[in-house]
Formats: C-alpha cells, structure tokens, sequence
C-alpha cells in the first residue's frame, strides 16, 4: 500500500507511517546495524527490491555530517534513483544505539527518511515536521516509553 502526500496540505508523518514500518525493539547497536535493520522494513513491506542502495545513499549522507541530532534522535536520511515518493521508517531502542550523535549521547529515536532522487520538497518538509514534533516537550520520553507500534503511531497522530 503506497501514501502519497498531498502538496496542498501540511505534511503527517502518521500519513507516511504505518505499523509495519515502526519498531519499537530495535536490537541494533550500532550505527550500522542500525541502517540495515531498518532498510529491512521497506524490504519486507516491498517498497524497496534490495537495501543496498539505500545503505549507500544513508552512508554518503552520514560522511558528510552525522544525523544523530541530539537528544537521543537519530533522522538518517537519504535519497535513491528508484524510489517512487517518500518513505518513512520509526524505530525505538531502549538500550540505546551508538552514532557519534552531535551531543555524543546514544540513539533511542531513529526516524529514517527515504525519498526519490531529484525531488527536494517532499523530504525537506519530512525532517521539518519530525524536527516540530520532537521539539515537543516530553514528546521523546513518550515515544520511548510506547509499549507498541501502535501506541507510537497513537502519539504521533494526537500531536499532529
């Protein structure tokens, strides 16, 4: 099932997400790992053929600067010739991920944004509305406490 977002419209990250690409048991420690455990969920939910790609586009970005904003948040971004729009992956990791994040502090929040190549406004409107959301107080100790990826999806929608 693909979303597309309408231009017209403010962008919701709950209209990109569904269940199926929130985890909320990451079991990933590293950076790494990390990339490529949540490549898997476009894989397996078919919106991508193969992870390698993406793992190049998400490892080029991250030479250039680390994504790992601060605070426990982590928005790996990239983007891919084949990709048809915007996709979205959530995942959640209790122990925490090292990723050489600006405050040098371990990931609990990934969000990982995957968009087509040539395209700017639809990604730069993405990490805009994940930045507003996790600007939120208690918003990040909320994500991180859901019990599900339902529970997750929940709090997005209720804060959007």
């Amino acid at each position: 099932m693909k979303r597309t977002h309408r231009t017209d419209t403010p962008m919701k990250i709950s209209d990109i997400l569904t269940e199926r690409l929130v985890k909320t048991g990451l079991e990933s420690t590293d950076k790494d790992g990390l990339f490529r455990e949540m490549i898997q969920l476009f894989v397996d939910q078919g919106l991508l053929n193969s992870g390698e790609e993406a793992l190049a586009a998400l490892r080029d970005r991250e030479s250039k600067m680390t994504t790992g904003i601060a605070n426990g948040l982590a928005l790996p971004h990239g983007k891919l010739r084949g990709a048809k729009g915007l996709m979205m992956a959530l995942g959640v990791s209790q122990a925490g991920i090292e990723y050489e994040s600006l405050d040098g502090e371990p990931v609990h929040v990934v969000i990982m944004v995957l968009a087509e190549a040539g395209s700017p406004g639809p990604h730069i409107e993405a990490l805009a509305e994940i930045s507003r959301l996790f600007a939120l107080p208690r918003f990040m100790n909320r994500i991180r406490e859901a019990q599900s990826t339902k529970e997750v999806l929940d709090l997005i929608r209720r804060e959007e």
